[in-house]
């Protein structure tokens, strides 16, 4: 693995938003959800209209983990009106920071979250803050080593099913 570069997504990469955020999603959900209820969530939450919807918006941005030209992971981040659930406006969601299973241990989540960081402080975030799936230890102490701490709780939505996230933040 050569050094891993990041870039922002465009429309012209929808294609490989959509292949990499069904791929990646189903690596890490598929076992402990209902295969009727990741179909429907993989086919509504990536479908081309939806992704051009978020890819059009002007306060989403996506990126791309790329080892060589192959996209490995990515990150979506929301600001104001966007952001999931109501927040204070100068706050930036991190919406999603998906890896494929085969970079899994390799600090591509890091360097995505990185990023993510980076991009708060430059436009001077008061805090960052996301949802994670209270059924994802991987992930809480993920966001745990980086300095969040959880704040408050809701709910998400995969098919037909509710499930609790765990919402946290980071103080900037």
């Amino acid at each position: 693995m050569e050094k891993i570069n990041i870039k922002k997504v465009t429309l012209s990469d929808i294609k490989d938003l959509q292949k990499i955020g069904k791929q990646t999603f189903f690596e890490t959900f598929s076992e402990s959800n209902t295969e009727e209820n990741m179909k429907k969530y993989l086919e509504e939450g990536f479908s081309v209209d939806k992704l051009t919807e978020e890819l059009t918006n002007a306060y989403s941005e996506f990126y791309f983990a790329l080892d060589n030209q192959e996209v490995i992971g990515y990150l979506k981040l929301n600001v104001g009106d966007s952001q999931t659930e109501e927040q204070h406006h100068e706050s930036l969601e991190i919406e999603r920071i998906y890896v494929l299973q085969d970079y899994h241990g390799k600090k591509i989540g890091q360097i995505l979250y990185e990023k993510a960081l980076q991009i708060a402080l430059e436009r001077k975030s008061e805090y960052i803050w996301l949802g994670v799936w209270e059924e994802n230890p991987r992930a809480i102490s993920f966001y745990k080593k980086n300095g969040f701490v959880e704040f408050d709780k809701h709910i998400f939505v995969l098919g037909d099913d509710e499930q609790t996230d765990i919402m946290m933040k980071k103080m900037l």
